[in-house]
């Protein structure tokens, strides 16, 4: 199932265009990630370990390794692949694993040798439904060392309906004078992609996997929602460091 180097670039490259449309204001979202991981790592460690929850073909590995070119970085997805892209275009940048976050024994997979500093992830964990979420922001904080942290980059809606709509619209405006809805969908990008016969194996992998993705998730919980659950997981202090319009970093410190 091995991939090109050049295949790989080409649809790494249309991923972080489209994916433009989905994540307000991504780069700098994938910039303070980077900013908080640098900051509770900074002298404790010379090779700060980092695991990156739902790595898709590498985005926010990539940039962690360019920023900690020291960190041992673990990159953790189900999707074959996204994940063979990030192998083949971000090969240097982290150890990727194939593994179903939330599934019993996941953890076991990632195949750690040390504590935790850091777990990332961005536009991944909604998926989980609150039961699985909870027992997965558990897990982690059993992974995490102390005053290690959980950083999440996602879409996280205020409780009130009144300031959800406008910070839904604030997001959307900003989106709009970017022209970011100028790029290819995630439809798109997707219909395009099963038609290079480079990727039809991966593909039907994809296919023949999907079954066990299907739950609605935790797309429709708010921030403070969010930052409960992490509270009784066992996080010691939980809460959002940026945000622009429901695009929000939460950091969860063990």
């Amino acid at each position: 199932m091995g991939l090109s180097l050049e295949t790989a670039e080409r649809w790494v490259t249309r991923w972080e265009r489209q994916q433009q449309r989905y994540a307000v204001d991504r780069e700098e979202r994938f910039t303070v990630i980077a900013d908080i991981v640098e900051h509770i790592t900074a002298g404790r460690t010379a090779r700060p370990l980092v695991v990156d929850l739902g790595c898709g073909p590498g985005s926010l590995a990539a940039r962690l390794a360019r920023r900690l070119p020291d960190a041992d970085i673990v990159a953790v997805d189900r999707d074959p692949l996204l994940l063979e892209l990030a192998r083949t275009h971000h090969a240097d940048a982290a150890r990727y694993v194939d593994a179903v976050i939330g599934e019993t024994g996941w953890t076991g997979a990632l195949g750690l040798d040390r504590p935790l500093d850091a777990a990332v992830s961005t536009t991944a964990l909604h998926y989980l439904g609150a039961d699985a979420l909870h027992r997965t922001y558990r897990e982690l904080a059993a992974l995490l060392r102390p005053g290690g942290v959980l950083v999440n980059g996602d879409h996280l809606p205020q409780d009130a309906p009144v300031l959800a709509e406008v910070c839904r619209y604030v997001g959307r405006r900003h989106a709009e004078r970017r022209r970011v809805f100028a790029h290819e969908d995630w439809a798109s990008w997707w219909t395009a992609a099963a038609r290079d016969p480079e990727l039809a194996d991966l593909l039907a992998e994809r296919r023949h996997r999907q079954p066990a993705a299907g739950s609605d998730g935790a797309a429709g919980l708010s921030l403070s929602e969010h930052v409960g659950l992490l509270r009784r997981a066992g996080f010691a202090q939980a809460g959002a460091v940026w945000q622009y319009g429901d695009s929000c970093v939460v950091v969860a410190v063990r």
